[in-house]
């Protein structure tokens, strides 16, 4: 038999199922099967009905009208013909159409060469090249189908469905039971693309074939028996229990497994069943088997309601593990795990509930199951009101910190935190007035324990002179409470403050003048702008009280024009200071650049609450700038640095830079704080480099690697006991993706060692049906 001699949705099914698998039943062992067809594209036309989800239903009361002879139907009964020949046998009662038939009901089509309707019974028999579009857009290729005169499917030959959300499914025939399900023997399913982009045959990466297959247009589902998977042409896996959805939504089933060795669990199988409960919930229960250790289970619970959404994930198993970290640790065999849960609830257009909680058994819990790298777990609870001119926050958090040498009862619980703000619409003195009110509770089981209220208002004027300066009057006035105890607990004793209550007042005035350039440059538009900032506040009594929020201090272009270079809340520059800088911008097509300098002088000597080595210590400030240059989507590259000012030194050396496109690209990250900071634990001197990368082999292969350097030397931090370049972590792999398949296989190595998480390599292996709901 040749290629023309196949009918129309048969040539389809047999490159589906040829590629070294054929269907189980005898009909397919009779039938050859060509090596190389021409594939049929699915695709609608211009006198198919493809209906569409969002147009409205048509009104209760339509009015009659007529069918192809003329004769008065009921709305939902009425089918429309188009075709080159039309025949009437009174009776037989059955008109026959021939040539280029289309047959049109209310959301359905039929495009055949020949169609016979039978009046009396309501059989529609379309033959010779059909296509059949249903209520739901899902598309039936055969060469010949029975239907019903509501256009429901019944026996088909060699066909081919097209689903609506996307896929193929073929069969060598099919037949419509009482429930109006459809059953499929001998069928084939892909999402892949079956044609490549010159139009050319390409068989398809991945296909699912079965014996039988039961399709329930009412239910948008499809269900598979004797299921297999095929890659490549090669059966490698049975999928029992497989179902998927027409309408592109969720089933429920298994999915894919993974793979995976480490130097600690030994080898690791996991597995996960996706469970929708309905189409606002699911659960997903999943299973990891290990050859070293016991094994572990999780579950995940994700709810959408009709004021918000949350979910709930947690891991248990039972291992191993350190329970004292010092020079004579422990172990013991206990249960152990991982809770994660958060949410986001919308009551009304403003207000709104937000919230997460993080909690491990342990401190490497996380990081010996290769669930997290994060050193710390936060949780927190935010209540909020926002509208035009408002805001309102009633909030709360707690960390559990996963540092090995960190004490758990220095680490605060924030209790509650209330922060409200008020925008006035009516100026005053031509300018905008903001007021703020807040509070915060801190409190710790061996520690430092803080209360702060503040309350206090900002005026903020903005004007454009008649020659282009852009200036910025700003005025602030704030009064503080502290209560403190137990401030010996802190080991710094500029973070301390007095004990018990402490007031302040701050007062700041500042005015900000910018002047921008435009001109033309190197082909493209430039923007100079110089800018001069003047600020002043009275003596601020910053020492006495602790300082809980504002200890990462140091001088970056982000800060350097700010109202309060210190971060939070409990430390403000005080003093007179002049800021001055310039800014650069050229633009042109393809290339954006941007760079900015700049640099402070202080007129007060007292700079006490600016550590040594944070570039503000001294009258004179470090310089300190960035440089951003972007080519397309090619090039990106960001400079930020620090300067001395005395010896010109890089005090700040940071780079990050990608290079390529998607497919090919190198990432490449560096940083070096040299800061020589003593007198805090805070701001210690570091430098390491990060560098990843992905690079294609031919058209579906890559290899990708990424890896993290420590080059902190002993001289710079004595406590890291470093020799100038250690590894931190690195990672190799190789992956193949295309259209609707992914996979690969990843080497990593850990080059610490934190109790029970131990240094070592880990292999894993990944798989992914992008098309089937797998990824």
């Amino acid at each position: 038999m040749d290629d023309a001699a196949l009918p129309f949705a048969g040539r389809f099914l047999a490159c589906i199922l040829a590629a070294g698998c054929a269907c189980t039943g005898a009909a397919a062992q009779d039938e050859p099967v060509p090596a190389e067809v021409k594939l049929p594209v699915a695709e609608a036309t211009d006198d198919d009905v493809v209906p569409d989800p969002n147009r409205p239903a048509p009104p209760a009361e339509e009015p009659a009208g007529t069918d192809a002879l003329g004769e008065v139907v009921s709305p939902g009964e009425q089918i429309e013909f188009e075709a080159d020949q039309l025949e009437y046998d009174d009776n037989a009662e059955t008109v026959t159409a021939r040539g280029r038939v289309i047959l049109r009901g209310d959301n359905a089509s039929v495009r055949a060469n020949e169609v016979v309707w039978n009046r009396a019974s309501g059989q529609i028999l379309a033959s010779g090249n059909v296509r059949f579009v249903d209520d739901s857009g899902n598309q039936i290729f055969t060469e010949s189908i029975e239907l019903t005169d509501e256009f429901e499917a019944g026996a088909m030959e060699d066909l081919l469905l097209a689903l609506r959300a996307g896929g193929r499914l073929a069969a060598r025939s099919a037949t419509r039971g009482e429930d109006g399900t459809v059953l499929l023997t001998d069928a084939a399913y892909t999402a892949c693309a079956v044609t490549d982009e010159e139009g050319c045959d390409r068989d398809p990466s991945w296909r699912i074939t079965a014996d039988r297959v039961v399709y329930d247009p009412d239910a948008s589902r499809v269900r598979f028996d004797g299921a297999m998977l095929e890659l490549f042409g090669a059966r490698i896996l049975p999928l029992p229990g497989l179902a998927l959805r027409t309408d592109g939504s969720a089933e429920s089933g298994f999915l894919v497994p993974n793979l995976r060795i480490d130097q600690v669990n030994g080898l690791e199988v996991s597995g996960e069943y996706y469970w929708r409960l309905a189409e606002n919930q699911d659960l997903t229960l999943g299973a990891f088997i290990y050859s070293d250790v016991a094994p572990m289970i999780s579950g995940q619970w994700r709810h959408l309601t009709e004021k918000g959404a949350y979910q709930i994930t947690g891991y248990a198993t039972s291992s191993r593990r350190v329970d004292d970290f010092g020079a004579m640790s422990t172990t013991s065999s206990s249960p152990r795990g991982y809770l994660f849960a958060n949410g986001r609830f919308q009551f009304d257009p403003n207000w709104s509930l937000t919230g997460s909680v993080r909690l491990a058994s342990d401190r490497t819990f996380l990081r010996r199951y290769d669930l997290s790298r994060d050193d710390r777990l936060r949780s927190t609870v935010n209540l909020e009101r926002i509208d035009d001119n408002s805001y309102l926050s009633v909030a709360g958090w707690g960390t559990q910190t996963l540092r090995i040498n960190a004490r758990q009862g220095q680490i605060p619980l924030a209790l509650p935190v209330f922060d409200y703000r008020r925008q006035f619409e009516d100026p005053v003195l031509g300018g905008e007035i903001e007021l703020q009110a807040n509070t915060l509770n801190l409190t710790r089981n061996d520690g430092q324990d803080t209360q702060r209220a503040f309350a206090g208002a900002r005026w903020d004027l903005r004007r454009l002179t008649p020659l282009g300066q852009v200036v910025t009057l700003t005025g602030l006035v704030r009064g503080d409470v502290y209560n403190t105890s137990n401030t010996l607990a802190t080991l710094t004793p500029s973070y301390r403050g007095d004990e018990g209550w402490t007031s302040r007042a701050i007062a700041t005035a500042a005015v900000d003048v910018s002047w921008p350039f435009v001109g033309e440059a190197f082909g493209g538009t430039q923007v100079l702008t110089p800018r001069v900032q003047l600020v002043a506040s009275p003596p601020i009594r910053n020492l006495a009280v602790p300082n809980e929020d504002s200890r990462a201090i140091d001088l970056e272009d982000s800060n350097l024009f700010a109202l309060n270079r210190f971060p939070g809340y409990d430390r403000v520059e005080d003093g007179a200071r002049l800021v001055y800088g310039v800014d650069w911008e050229l633009t042109k097509p393809n290339w954006r650049v941007m760079t900015n300098i700049g640099q402070s002088y202080s007129f007060s000597n007292q700079r006490d609450i600016f550590p040594d080595g944070t570039g503000l210590s001294e009258r004179v400030s470090d310089f300190v700038g960035r440089t951003e240059v972007r080519f397309r989507n090619n090039l990106t590259f960001t400079h930020r640095f620090r300067i001395d000012k005395d010896s010109f030194e890089l005090r700040r050396n940071e780079i990050d830079a990608a290079i390529g496109s998607q497919r090919n690209y190198v990432e490449i990250g560096y940083l070096r704080l040299d800061r020589d900071i003593q007198t805090v634990e805070d701001l210690q001197d570091r430098e390491e480099i990060r560098a990843a990368g992905r690079f294609t082999i031919g058209r579906y292969w890559s290899v990708f690697g990424s890896g993290v350097f420590n080059l902190t030397s002993a001289q710079e931090d004595p406590l890291f006991d470093s020799d100038g370049f250690e590894p931190i972590r690195t990672r190799l792999g190789i992956a193949y993706s295309d259209d609707c398949l992914e996979f690969g296989a990843t080497w990593r190595r850990d080059y610490t060692t934190a109790g029970d998480a131990e240094r070592g390599n880990s292999f894993q292996v990944f798989f992914a049906l992008r098309n089937l709901g797998f990824r």
